[in-house]
């Protein structure tokens, strides 16, 4: 088995951070070069600041989707940059930001850093929130041409 270069897929929650640590776990044993992936997904703006109930005007923030999509990339990168500087450890780190579908994302960057293995976590939905929400996780496993590790994180509480 050779593992040369290891896609991580990120964002900012502890179900990522906890495959994060799992990635570079296994980076350092191949010493692997790591690309760590961060999607942006794009954010809806309401057309109206109107309540539909009502008919009353409701205070928004005077966002535009250029500054929402800047705060979105500030985010981004002090993701990236966060997990970086927790888990690197002298690897070699590449970082990509997308912007778009979170699992095509993954698959795409997959392609462009040659990943031979991709970690992602999983939020372990089931039932009607899995069928609602859809899975990235699982997306990502139907659609890989390289093998997918899926890290789950379990509650204490569950």
């Amino acid at each position: 088995m050779k593992i040369s270069k290891i896609l991580i897929g990120i964002d900012d929650s502890k179900f990522a951070e906890y495959a994060a640590s799992y990635g570079f776990d296994i980076a350092q044993t191949f010493n692997a070069h790591v690309g760590l992936v961060h999607i942006v997904e794009p954010a809806i703006i309401p057309e109206s600041n109107t309540d539909t109930v009502l008919g009353m005007p409701l205070q928004t923030p005077d966002y535009n989707e250029m500054n929402i999509l800047d705060i979105q990339k500030d985010q981004a990168e002090s993701v990236i940059e966060r997990t970086i500087k927790k888990y690197a450890r002298g690897l070699q780190v590449t970082h990509f930001n997308e912007y778009g579908s979170t699992a095509d994302g993954i698959l795409s960057c997959s392609k462009e850093f040659n990943a031979d293995l991709i970690v992602i976590g999983t939020h372990n939905r089931t039932g009607i929130d899995r069928l609602l929400m859809g899975s990235v996780a699982e997306s990502v496993v139907r659609n890989s041409h390289v093998p997918v590790l899926v890290v789950p994180l379990v509650d204490e509480g569950e």
